[in-house]
């Protein structure tokens, strides 16, 4: 479906989405933005990459272009998890409105008091719509100069992630400022039970729309290594021995590793960087700037901070430690063979994470190719998920020849 089928979308939001060669509706976009024209509460769940900030952003413009909301008053919150993700919202919010009389405002913690005053000014005169993280809206609701009590529209983006941060209270917190009378939307990249409670307890009889989880593409590369946790630096090394990537990220699934990660690729002598919640909002921002100028070849990151991460050509993705779902896993090799590059996927399988692995590969319906671990690192685990599940795990020179030992899961399921 293209966007100027959408009947109820006017002329203003239409000539944005022209100006920004947007033209075909995605699956999300599609199912959701005439529910949100009719008014309706919604929960979606679709994961990132599928063009659900355009799917409220467009809805919600649409409105609001065509007047009927008070002047100088919040119309708007849309919450955010994390400082990258309300960026990249702003951004496109900038982009959408072009032509419209609609004012933003983005609200995120790690910046200096200049940009604090900044939001407090948006904040006190009542731009049309606001971008916030769940802690600094907090902080300036609580210094008692803002207004929640006209907004219309309240939308929670990335839901999942926020209740995974521990938010639950903070977002509560946040609906005792807003009127009863508002259309609410969550979007979600799963639906577990905090998620279901969540909705149940701030939507008003939703509409639902669920997109299966899309795989990744076809043009992603995709292998794996088994190997012992203790290994896992030496296979970088291995890797990058002769030729370091032009663009490649790791992730890794705590601070502590991606500190441990960069430093020892920084004393391979090369140029990386490292994306995790010890740094300032200041440092992040320099470090992603050096890596899309190319100054930074490597950049090493936890999941969290990376969701912001929108860069076409990046070679290479590394799972430092198994992702803990599905969603994850999709979500960090899809920064890869973007805009009809190639890409290549390695993941690092410790014997404790083998089970999890397992999964990924059930969910995706085929084995991913196991690379014989680097004989110099010596012997590998063999590949026996039932095995570390039972506390196992298998011994023996599993990781050489045969793509990593006998594998004993990963079959396609019918």
């Amino acid at each position: 479906m293209k966007f100027s089928d959408i009947e109820e979308l006017n002329d203003q939001v239409l000539d944005a989405l022209d100006a920004m060669h947007f033209e075909e509706c995605t699956p999300i976009q599609e199912q959701a933005i005439p529910l949100m024209l009719e008014g309706k509460d919604l929960i979606a769940v679709a994961q990132t990459g599928t063009g659900k900030t355009a799917a409220y952003l467009l809805p919600v413009l649409n409105k609001l272009s065509e007047g009927g909301y008070p002047e100088e008053a919040i119309n708007c919150v849309i919450m955010a998890p994390t400082r990258e993700l309300a960026q990249q919202i702003d951004q496109q919010m900038e982009g959408f409105s072009y032509f419209m009389p609609v004012s933003s405002v983005a609200v995120y913690g790690g910046n200096d008091g200049i940009q604090f005053e900044q939001q407090k000014k948006g904040l006190t005169l009542g731009a049309d719509v606001v971008i916030a993280t769940p802690g600094r809206l907090i902080a300036h609701l609580s210094l008692g100069y803002v207004d929640l009590s006209r907004v219309s529209f309240f939308i929670l983006d990335e839901a999942d992630r926020m209740l995974d941060m521990g938010f639950y209270d903070d977002i509560m917190q946040i609906v005792k400022h807003l009127p009863a009378e508002r259309q609410t939307v969550m979007f979600s990249a799963t639906m577990p039970a905090k998620i279901q409670q969540l909705a149940k307890n701030i939507l008003h009889d939703p509409a639902e729309v669920k997109l299966a989880v899309s795989r990744p593409a076809d043009k992603i590369i995709q292998a794996a290594y088994v190997c012992y946790e203790n290994q896992k630096l030496g296979i970088i090394r291995s890797l990058f021995a002769e030729q370091t990537p032009e663009r490649a990220i790791i992730f890794a699934s705590s601070k502590l590793k991606v500190k441990e990660v960069a430093k020892a690729l920084k004393q391979l002598k090369m140029n990386v960087g490292e994306m995790h919640s010890d740094l300032e909002q200041a440092q992040r921002e320099e470090v992603m700037y050096k890596f899309k100028a190319g100054h930074v070849n490597i950049l090493v990151a936890t999941d969290i901070v990376a969701r912001g991460i929108d860069i076409d050509d990046i070679r290479l993705v590394i799972n430092y430690d198994v992702p803990h779902d599905n969603e994850d896993y999709v979500h960090r090799i899809g920064r890869t063979a973007r805009a009809n590059n190639d890409g290549v996927a390695i993941t690092f399988v410790s014997e404790k994470e083998q089970t999890k692995f397992q999964g990924i590969e059930r969910f995706l319906g085929k084995d991913i190719y196991k690379i014989p671990v680097p004989a110099e690192l010596g012997e590998a685990p063999e590949y026996a998920p039932a095995a570390s599940r039972r506390g196992g795990g298998g011994g023996g020179r599993g990781g050489h020849g045969k793509g990593g030992g006998r594998r004993k899961s990963g079959r396609k399921r019918s």
